[in-house]
């Protein structure tokens, strides 16, 4: 079964976007507009409690290949390209998981979402000025990805940390990230023709000007 575009961007319409890199501000941002002007907020990975249940092998190998896990270690100590392909892949699965789930929110309300669904993808689905990227330097988000006190990011950390030999393993982990966050995919955003928003280390609080441009440009504000 395939939806043509224009019936997805129908039912999507109620539906705000922000994208981006690591460490850009995205999750900071959905939370903060979803706050202001009242809109359903759709966190980093929010439709995971339905893809991790009905994902199937066949349909979906790289969400699945988490199921198959006998130890974390193995997600941790994958060689850098691996880690990156799958990356993109996996959200490339689920950005089907994210998009029903987004229609089944957003009959009766406004939604704003924290996604990874692919730019090309939003360019079919999405109305322009519905989505916003947000990015970050590389630097950023691979030195200060653990940073964050997110159960998710400190429990990979005791996973490191647990290996045999975590400063190698650390460093491998890093080279992932560095090129899940190459300049390659900053283009492919800073390219991708949509509203975008730089964070800037200057060391001031931008967050509240940050939110003031993006709801000036959904149209919110």
């Amino acid at each position: 079964m395939k939806i043509a575009n224009n019936i997805l961007r129908h039912y999507l319409r109620n539906v705000y976007f922000i994208t981006g890199t690591a460490y850009a501000g995205k999750s900071t941002a959905v939370k903060m507009l979803a706050e202001r002007f009242g809109l359903v907020c759709c966190g980093e990975n929010y439709h995971a409690a339905v893809s991790d249940t009905a994902a199937e092998p066949d349909a979906q190998p790289d969400i699945c290949w988490l199921n198959s896990l006998t130890d974390w270690k193995e997600f941790v100590t994958r060689s850098p390209e691996e880690y990156e392909r799958w990356i993109y892949s996996a959200a490339r699965e689920a950005a089907e998981f994210e998009v029903a789930e987004l229609i089944s929110l957003s009959r009766d309300r406004k939604v704003i979402a924290d996604t990874n669904i692919p730019v090309d993808i939003l360019k079919e689905i999405a109305d322009r000025n519905h989505v916003a990227v947000m990015l970050s330097p590389q630097s950023k988000s691979v030195e200060r990805f653990f940073d964050r006190n997110d159960p998710e990011k400190q429990f990979l950390l005791s996973v490191i940390e647990s290996c045999d030999n975590p400063q190698a393993v650390m460093e491998n982990y890093r080279r992932g990230l560095a090129r899940i966050n190459s300049q390659k995919h900053y283009d492919e955003y800073a390219n991708s023709g949509f509203f975008t928003v730089v964070r800037e280390d200057t060391g001031k609080d931008t967050r509240e000007e940050v939110c003031d441009l993006i709801a000036k440009y959904f149209g919110l504000a």
